[in-house]
């Protein structure tokens, strides 16, 4: 389980996002929605422990991210926009080495890593170098890194971002089938990745959240853009009315 309370991230003058609140439930797959620049990314970075909030406050499964970073690291796994793979190294090779780092045991390293390479189908290239696969074979490595250490949490920045269709499919069918008992945030601005992977959406806009609902309760009757569109409207518009009150 994840829950974040209040979240706000300034650089400089700038704020980011601002008061940003929700929680994800274990065995949910919550999709964090918005437009390019909203504040998805760095939400992210916040809830896994890899920038600090300017404040607010973040807990994944009882631990608090600022203050048990350590135990928080132990049960997150995070596939960022651009995956740290090291080209150099043989699929296999980097996945030990990121096994390690994440702590899992001499003993238990093995197992571990035939159980993702196998789970994220990349058995069959286990032994080439990272730097030579292709970009849906890189997301699968992407993936595998962060299920190495079998995390309860997973945080997905843009995981089918410059996919072809064939691999945005088999990419979504392997998140689907990672979620079971764990809790999944899939952040995203493509809405049929959300309609067809989430149980739950978080639009943020802005830097703000301006709408947490069930999937199913926020599109009856209506399409998920035209419920994207709205929302992101509304907030526009305002915006719009506070300034002109402003001015008058």
């Amino acid at each position: 389980m994840v829950e974040v309370s209040r979240l706000t991230k300034y650089y400089g003058d700038f704020c980011a996002i601002q008061n940003v609140s929700f929680t994800a439930q274990r065995g949910e797959i919550l999709g964090l929605l918005g437009p390019n620049g909203a504040g998805k990314t760095t939400t992210m970075r916040i809830i896994t422990g890899f920038m600090p909030s300017t404040e607010g406050t973040v807990s994944v499964e009882g631990f608090d991210v600022f203050k048990e970073s350590h135990e928080v690291r132990r049960r997150i796994g995070y596939l960022p926009e651009n995956p740290p793979l090291y080209n150099d190294l043989t699929v296999s090779a980097y996945l030990k080495f990121v096994g390690r780092i994440k702590g899992v045991s001499r003993k238990e390293l093995s197992s571990a890593l035939n159980a993702v390479l196998e789970r994220c189908s990349l058995t069959e290239v286990a032994d080439r170098l990272v730097g030579r696969l292709s970009k849906g074979y890189r997301q699968r490595v992407g993936l595998a890194q962060a299920l190495i250490h079998s995390p309860a949490v997973l945080i997905l920045d843009e995981p089918t971002l410059g996919l072809d269709p064939r691999q945005i499919i088999e990419i979504r069918n392997l998140i689907r089938e990672l979620s079971g008992d764990r809790t999944v945030i899939l952040s995203t601005h493509i809405l049929p990745e959300v309609s067809q992977l989430c149980n739950k959406v978080v639009i943020i806009n802005e830097g703000r959240v301006v709408v947490e609902k069930n999937l199913e309760e926020l599109t009856q009757g209506v399409t998920l853009e035209e419920v994207f569109l709205r929302y992101i409207a509304k907030e526009g518009e305002e915006e719009k009315g506070g300034e002109e009150i402003l001015l008058l």
